[in-house]
């Protein structure tokens, strides 16, 4: 199908929306992106771009930027928490894409991939209050007043997600049981535990923690995993609380834990999204958390996004219409990230859940 001249709204800057903004557009569509934020801002650390996602990025003409503002990392270890090596992977992928996974800061990734779409397409301050679902179209009623029509809908807005509320599921997000506890530090402080780039996850009972080198900055993606019964979405935390987490762990990350700066750590409740049934209409179409939000612990909530955005550019220039497309891109997607949100909720043993959540989980 020739989708030049479609018009598409997109509700949501983040990763998924921004991609997808980017693929369409290549394929000629009239693509604007609807951000509640009246900044383009992410807070966080770090992520793994898969080889999978920077094939994508090559794809659509933008690897070289995201390259730019990231480090590749040849592979990944999972060691004890006292630092013995459990197993070493290459990243898998690299031989099919012809690319190794590329580690980058969150707002580095926003930044790179909203300043390769055009001046004008991304429209700040538009917070979604309703959307009406006509058949051939559908219709965007935002908080500033303003009403936007498009032939095509793509709700990338995330897991609190008004589309999905509004027209396919009201199920809520899901506690995971987890907090996370994630600070951009120094690589000087990690006393080498990360000069050759390689990502490191230390498994400890009730507690891991993930090193995410960012070597073109120097810095080092410290998240640090722990079993906790509080589900206030951010949660208040102290130093001593988070320290308690990392007991028994290698003496390096004690200390990193402990000279964190509480000021810029960020404390959130994991939470997730259980698998939503149906992602579309014949107008209006899901992408990456907005559909299937998942924990953290396989690192592909960005990377399933990003291949969300490919999926859906493929199927619209394959089909004959929107609404074929839309449910081709269902077809293809939503077996494999049902699987993922499935593994990714599978992070403990029965025994450490237990102990946090007697009689509760497992």
């Amino acid at each position: 199908m020739d989708i030049t001249g479609l018009t598409v709204a997109v509700v949501g800057a983040g990763y998924g929306g921004a991609a997808a903004a980017r693929a369409l557009a290549n394929l000629g569509a009239d693509v604007t992106v609807y951000e509640q934020a009246t900044e383009i801002r992410e807070v966080g650390a770090g992520i793994g771009l898969r080889p999978s996602s920077m094939g994508q990025f090559n794809r659509w003409g933008i690897g070289d930027a995201i390259k730019a503002a990231s480090s590749p990392s040849d592979g990944f270890e999972i060691l004890t928490a006292d630092d013995h090596r459990i197993a070493r992977e290459e990243w898998p992928e690299k031989s099919t894409y012809g690319e190794t996974t590329q580690l980058i800061h969150r707002g580095d990734f926003i930044e790179a991939l909203v300043g390769v779409l055009p001046p004008g397409m991304v429209r700040l301050g538009h917070r979604l209050e309703k959307v009406v679902d006509d058949g051939g179209a559908a219709t965007l009623h935002f908080a500033n007043g303003e009403t936007v029509t498009a032939d095509l809908v793509v709700g990338a807005d995330g897991i609190k997600s008004i589309v999905r509320e509004q027209l396919f599921s009201d199920a809520q997000p899901v506690f995971a049981g987890e907090h996370a506890y994630r600070a951009v530090i120094d690589i000087d402080a990690t006393a080498g535990m990360c000069d050759d780039g390689d990502l490191r996850m230390y498994i400890g009972r009730g507690t891991k923690v993930y090193l995410l080198p960012l070597l073109h900055r120097g810095q080092v993606s410290f998240d640090i995993t722990a079993l906790h019964p509080d589900g206030t979405w951010a949660p208040a935390v102290s130093k001593d609380d988070i320290v308690r987490t990392v007991a028994g762990f290698d003496e390096r990350i004690v200390r990193m834990t402990e000279g964190l700066d509480m000021e810029t750590v960020n404390a959130r409740a994991v939470y997730d999204i259980d698998p939503v049934d149906t992602w579309h209409s014949d107008s209006v179409v899901l992408i990456g958390d907005a559909a299937h939000a998942m924990c953290h612990h396989q690192g592909q909530g960005a990377n399933s996004a990003i291949l969300d955005a490919g999926a859906l550019a493929d199927a619209l220039a394959a089909a004959g219409t929107v609404a074929e497309a839309l449910a081709a891109f269902q077809a293809t997607r939503k077996p494999v990230t049902d699987e993922l949100q499935r593994i990714s909720r599978n992070g403990w043993t029965a025994d450490e859940l237990d102990e946090v959540f007697p009689g509760q989980k497992g």
